[in-house]
């Protein structure tokens, strides 16, 4: 047979580069599809009339916008307004605004689908928490930069504005946290960035504090509230977003302690202002509970094992102290769950062992650079 004969011969099939690159039991799965298909062939009857060509317009490159701003909401209804309008009042504008709502059961979702059709809104059936909302919401953001924001705020006209300049002059920073004041009492702090003690209990920086002006220098702290802070997308990815398991609290501090052992930091922007309600949409009880289980879980998977050697002591002392206090206020409902959530922490620790060895195996700075990052007592 001449070589023209061989190549009028040759099946098109075996000859294709894609079938070429198959392994050869692959190779058998997909002859027996062909061989299938081919049994099932029938032509096309005189009177087919082929499907006619399709002239649609070209695709539109999208442009992604430089901020998505995420509000995980869960029946904050008469929060959402304030919210929603401060952000239409941003002097920066490169964003989009983004809803969470989390099962709500009061008009949350009618009031943004009536009142804000610029929002994107993105509902869940039942209730997921609130870390678990936000992972949600990021998954499907277009922004370069992931900003959350909780519900019962309301940010300075300057915020998102203040948030991008201190982005683009700290490349180092994964995370860039707001100046949380008291709602009520604009002049009182609730946040100026989180700081973590050798004894694993983490604490707001200047809380409570008159803002008088001793927190205004950008500077780097242990990490920011979830309710009001920036993340470099590259990193929630590289992070894999908010640990589920947290659902709500401390999972910010999780994520930055996290961040820092792949030698990340978060930054503090003292311009970018947002006014909080703070208990608003989780009550004390509820609270007590997940710190008191979180603070155990946080300590667990991050403490590199040296710190946790040199300040055993510390840690186990500030654990003694809290169901101390606990068992001292036990009529309290609060007091109560705090003791719960320790016994939870303590009941879960072999799943955030686990985690635990993963991170540590991915940790890139050394234990005297976290040590550093950390606060003691005075």
């Amino acid at each position: 047979m001449t070589n023209d004969q061989e190549q009028t011969n040759a099946n098109p099939i075996v000859e294709d580069e894609t079938y070429g690159q198959l392994r050869e039991q692959d190779r058998v799965v997909m002859r027996h599809k062909i061989a299938l298909n081919i049994d099932q062939f029938r032509a096309a009857d005189e009177g087919f009339t082929p499907r006619p060509a399709r002239n649609d317009p070209p695709l539109k490159p999208a442009r992604s916008p430089f901020f998505s701003v995420i509000i995980p909401n869960h029946n904050g209804q008469h929060f959402l307004p304030t919210v929603l309008d401060a952000l239409a009042r941003q002097t920066f504008g490169d964003f989009e605004t983004m809803v969470i709502d989390d099962a709500s059961t009061d008009d949350s979702v009618a009031l943004v689908e009536r009142d804000y059709p610029h929002v994107r809104l993105i509902v869940n059936r039942r209730n997921q928490g609130f870390v678990a909302s936000c992972n949600l919401a990021a998954d499907v953001a277009d922004g370069r930069v992931l900003v959350l924001l909780n519900s019962d705020t309301e940010p300075e006209p300057t915020w998102l504005e203040e948030l991008a300049r201190t982005i683009v002059t700290n490349p180092q920073a994964a995370v860039v946290t707001s100046k949380l004041l008291l709602f009520d009492e604009r002049d009182k702090l609730h946040s100026a960035g989180d700081m973590l003690g050798v004894d694993g209990i983490p604490r707001n920086r200047g809380v409570w504090e008159q803002d008088r002006g001793q927190f205004d220098r950008a500077t780097a702290v242990f990490s920011g509230c979830g309710g009001a802070s920036a993340y470099r997308r590259d990193v929630w990815e590289t992070l894999g977003g908010f640990d589920e398991d947290f659902w709500m609290f401390l999972e910010d501090v999780d994520f930055s302690f996290r961040g820092r052992l792949l030698g990340y930091e978060t930054v503090f922007a003292p311009g970018a202002r947002v006014y909080h309600h703070v208990t608003a949409n989780a009550g004390d009880e509820l609270a007590s509970y997940y710190v008191g289980r979180n603070t155990l879980w946080n300590i667990a998977k991050n403490m590199p094992r040296r710190l946790l050697v040199d300040h055993w002591f510390d840690i186990l002392s500030a654990q003694l102290g809290v169901t101390a206090d606990a068992l001292r206020n036990i009529r309290g409902e609060a007091a109560r769950q705090r003791l719960r959530g320790q016994a939870a922490g303590l009941l879960g620790l072999p799943r955030q062992l686990s985690k635990r060895r993963v991170i540590q195996a991915q940790k890139r700075v050394s234990d005297d650079e976290i040590e550093k990052a950390l606060e003691r007592e005075d």
